[in-house]
C-alpha cells in the first residue's frame, strides 16, 4: 500500500506561503512580563554600538516561558533570544563563550518546544522575522516586506533576510502543486504531471530572478564586514576565539560546551523540497557517483545537507521525511521517457534548479571570495601593532592565521561543495541531450537554456580557486577538511 499524501496543516506548512507562517509573525510579545526582552531588542543597535549589551543582558531576570501561549509567541521568543544570544557572543571586541542564564534558560526551553538548536537559524532570522508593509499586498514582493529585527539596523541586513523571505513566499504554492503532481503520477495522469512540471520550472525561474535582486540593496562590503560576523555559529570557530564552542549557562553548572553551525540558507526547507520532489540526490562533498550511466536510487547520504535538517523546525523536518517516502516524479518520468512533453518538463525543472545554483555561485563569489581576498590583502599591509589591536571578528580572523583552506559558513569546503551540489542537480535528467548539457559547465547550459552568461563567468572564477585560497564564509568558517557547513549552501 502506498504511503498517504501529507496534509500540509499537520506540518505547519501553508498552501500559500509554504514554510512561512500564514499569520504575520508577531512584532512584540503581548504579555508585559516579557518586556525586558522586548526592551533590549528595541534598543538593540544602540546597545551593540555602545558596547553595553552584555552588561544589560547579564542584569536581566531569568524569565519563565509559561506565559508563551501560542506558536506565534514561541516563535517570537525564539527569534528574540537567538538575536540577543548572537549579539552577546559576537558583539564585543572578543567573543563571549558563555551565554548567561537570563538568555540561556528561556532560549533552551524555546528550542525544545520548537525542536530547534540554540542558534540564530534560518527560521529565526528569516521565516519568523518579517512583516508586510501593506496587508493587502503579497508576501512574495520585495517591495512589500520589512524585518522586525536586525543586528545592525542597516538596509543591507534587512534586504539580505527579505530576499530569502520573498523566495520562500514565491515558492510556497509549488508545494501543494507538486503534491498534486505526485498524486497524478500515481493515477497515470501524465497531462497533469506535465502541467505541474511546467509551472514548477517557471516558478524556479522567478525565484532565480528574486535571488539576483540581492545586489540591489545589500552591499558586499557591508555584508561581509558588518552583518555576517553576527550570524556565525560556534562550530569550527577556534580561530575566531571559540575553541570549545559556547556554553549556555542554565545556572546548574553542569552545562557542557556545544558547537552548532551558523544560520544557513541550507536550513531552508523549500530548497530541500525542490531536491526531494525532483529526485535530486546529494552525496557528501568529494564522494563521486558510483555509475554515471545508472545512478543509484538509494536514500540520501547523511552529509551536510542532511545534517541541516536538524536546524529546521521539527514539523518542517518531518514534512521533508514524509515527502521522501512518496516522491515519485523522477521514477514516473523515467518509466514514461517516450512522452516528450513529460521528459521536457522534468528536464526543464532540473535546468532551472541548476540555473538557480549557478546564480548562487555568482552571489557567493561576490559576497565572499572577492571580499575575502581584499581582506587578506589588507591584513598583509597592517603593522604588527595594528594587527594585534585589531578587533577579533570573522572578517579578519582567518586573514591573520595564514591558512590556505577555502572555508565557508558552517564548516564545509566552499567551492567543491557548491560545484558538486550544482552538478548533482543535473544527474537525473532523462533526455540524453539535456543530460549532456546539464552535466557540462555553466557556459554550455547558459547558451542552451538562457542562463545569464555572467553567472557562468562568476561560477568559473569561483571554481578556479579550487579550494586553494582560504575564505571566511557568510556566517562562520568553511574547511576543506570538514563535512559540515553554513549559510551559502544550496
Amino acid at each position: 500500500m502506498l504511503p498517504t499524501l501529507p496534509r500540509l496543516s499537520d506540518y505547519d506548512v501553508s498552501p500559500h506561503n509554504g514554510f512561512l507562517p500564514d499569520e504575520i509573525p508577531l512584532d512584540i510579545l503581548p504579555d508585559q512580563y516579557y518586556q525586558p526582552w522586548e526592551t533590549v531588542v528595541r534598543n538593540f543597535q544602540s546597545l551593540i554600538l555602545a558596547k553595553r549589551l552584555r552588561r544589560i543582558v547579564d542584569a536581566l531576570p531569568v524569565l519563565n516561558t509559561d506565559l508563551l501561549l501560542t506558536e506565534a509567541e514561541w516563535r517570537r521568543a525564539y527569534s528574540i533570544l537567538g538575536f540577543i544570544a548572537h549579539a552577546y557572543i559576537w558583539g564585543g571586541d572578543r567573543p563571549a563563550d558563555i551565554v548567561p542564564p537570563s538568555i540561556s534558560v528561556p532560549f533552551l526551553r524555546a528550542c525544545k518546544h520548537l525542536e530547534l538548536p540554540p542558534v540564530a537559524t534560518f527560521a529565526g532570522v528569516c521565516l519568523w522575522n518579517w512583516r508586510p508593509l501593506f496587508n493587502g499586498e503579497p508576501a512574495d514582493s520585495l517591495d512589500n516586506l520589512a524585518t522586525h529585527m536586525t543586528f545592525t539596523g542597516s538596509l543591507d541586513e534587512s534586504w539580505f533576510y527579505l530576499v530569502s523571505v520573498a523566495i520562500e513566499a514565491r515558492a510556497g504554492p509549488v508545494i501543494p502543486m507538486m503534491i498534486e503532481a505526485i498524486a497524478a503520477a500515481r493515477r497515470n495522469d501524465s497531462n497533469t504531471v506535465v502541467q505541474c512540471l511546467r509551472s514548477f520550472a517557471e516558478r524556479l525561474d522567478e525565484i532565480g530572478s528574486l535571488l539576483e535582486r540581492m545586489y540591489e540593496s545589500c552591499d558586499p562590503h557591508v555584508f561581509y564586514h558588518r552583518i555576517r560576523p553576527f550570524l556565525a555559529g560556534s562550530k569550527n570557530m577556534a580561530d575566531a576565539g571559540l575553541p570549545n564552542g559556547v556554553m549556555f549557562d542554565d545556572g546548574t553548572g553542569e552545562q557542557p560546551y556545544v558547537q552548532f553551525s551558523g544560520g544557513s540558507n541550507a536550513q531552508s526547507s523549500i530548497i530541500q523540497f525542490f531536491d526531494v520532489v525532483l529526485g535530486v540526490e546529494h552525496r557528501p562533498t568529494g564522494e563521486k557517483r558510483p555509475d554515471a550511466e545508472n545512478p543509484s536510487l538509494s536514500g540520501p547520504s547523511h552529509g551536510f545537507i542532511q545534517d541541516m535538517r536538524n536546524y529546521m523546525p521539527g514539523p518542517h523536518r518531518r514534512f521533508l521525511e514524509h515527502m521522501e517516502s512518496i516522491a515519485n516524479i523522477r521514477e514516473y518520468v523515467t518509466a514514461n521517457r517516450r512522452n516528450r512533453a513529460l521528459t521536457t518538463g522534468y528536464d526543464a525543472c532540473l535546468a532551472m534548479l541548476r540555473s538557480l545554483r549557478d546564480k548562487h555561485i555568482q552571489l557567493v563569489s561576490r559576497y565572499i571570495i572577492i571580499k575575502s581576498r581584499e581582506t587578506r590583502s589588507h591584513s598583509r599591509s597592517l603593522s604588527p601593532k595594528q594587527a594585534t589591536t585589531q578587533r577579533v571578528n570573522l572578517a579578519n580572523t582567518m586573514a591573520r592565521t595564514g591558512s590556505k583552506k577555502l572555508r565557508g559558513t558552517g564548516g564545509t569546503a566552499l567551492i567543491p561543495f557548491l560545484k558538486q551540489a550544482r552538478d548533482e542537480t543535473g544527474e537525473p535528467a532523462i533526455d540524453a541531450w539535456a543530460r549532456r548539457l546539464l552535466n557540462n559547465g555553466p557556459a554550455e547550459i547558459g547558451a542552451s537554456f538562457g542562463v545569464d552568461d555572467g553567472v557562468a563567468r562568476m561560477g568559473k572564477v569561483a571554481e578556479g580557486f579550487n579550494g586553494e585560497v582560504e575564505v571566511v564564509g557568510l556566517a562562520g568558517i568553511w574547511s576543506v577538511d570538514d563535512s559540515e557547513g553554513g549559510i551559502c549552501h544550496w
